[in-house]
């Protein structure tokens, strides 16, 4: 990392870069039939720890949550007019089962889990993936994220990214170009 892209850890991004939550109306529908059309199934996480997509943050013991479908590229695509033909596709979530109040207004970046891997893929404005950067966060996740969504909007061509966990290759969270 250069000097000229590095920042402290816990420093968040430029602020139009920031990470968007899943949108209040659509975690409406979700929390009625998700993108699979299944029903949703509302359960109390008896561990907490799960990522939750509604407010960005982890979930605490005993809090109604649910696993559900989202597909987030077919989301974005019909609100921009883009068709992602293949490179659609919906996986697992976790969300709380009744609305939240949304993330936290701190900027801060959500799921920075210090040695974990993150996948920070790109999209074009037509939905296509232009690629991606697998990501270690290290000991100051803050800091490999914003580097990695400041070299994706460096280039012209995208038009957002999503950031997945590498595990299970879980949707975490999608920043668009400012």
């Amino acid at each position: 990392m250069t000097s000229s892209t590095a920042r402290a850890a816990g420093t968040p991004p430029a602020a139009a870069v920031l990470p968007r939550p899943v949108d209040p109306t659509v975690l409406a529908g979700l929390r009625r039939r998700d993108d699979a059309g299944r029903p949703c199934l509302p359960y109390e996480d008896p561990e907490g720890g799960a990522p939750l997509r509604c407010c960005l943050r982890r979930s605490r013991a005993g809090e109604r949550i649910a696993l559900v479908s989202y597909a987030p590229l077919r989301r974005w695509a019909a609100g921009s007019g883009a068709d992602p033909g293949a490179y659609d596709e919906q996986g697992p979530v976790f969300v709380h089962a009744d609305p939240c109040a949304g993330p936290a207004q701190d900027g801060a970046l959500p799921f920075g889990t210090p040695g974990a891997l993150r996948v920070a893929r790109r999209y074009d404005a037509g939905g296509r993936i232009l690629g991606g950067r697998l990501l270690d966060l290290g000991e100051e996740p803050d800091a490999v994220v914003g580097e990695a969504l400041a070299e994706a909007f460096a280039d012209p061509e995208v038009a957002l990214v999503h950031v997945r966990a590498v595990e299970y290759g879980c949707f975490l969270y999608e920043v668009r170009r400012p």
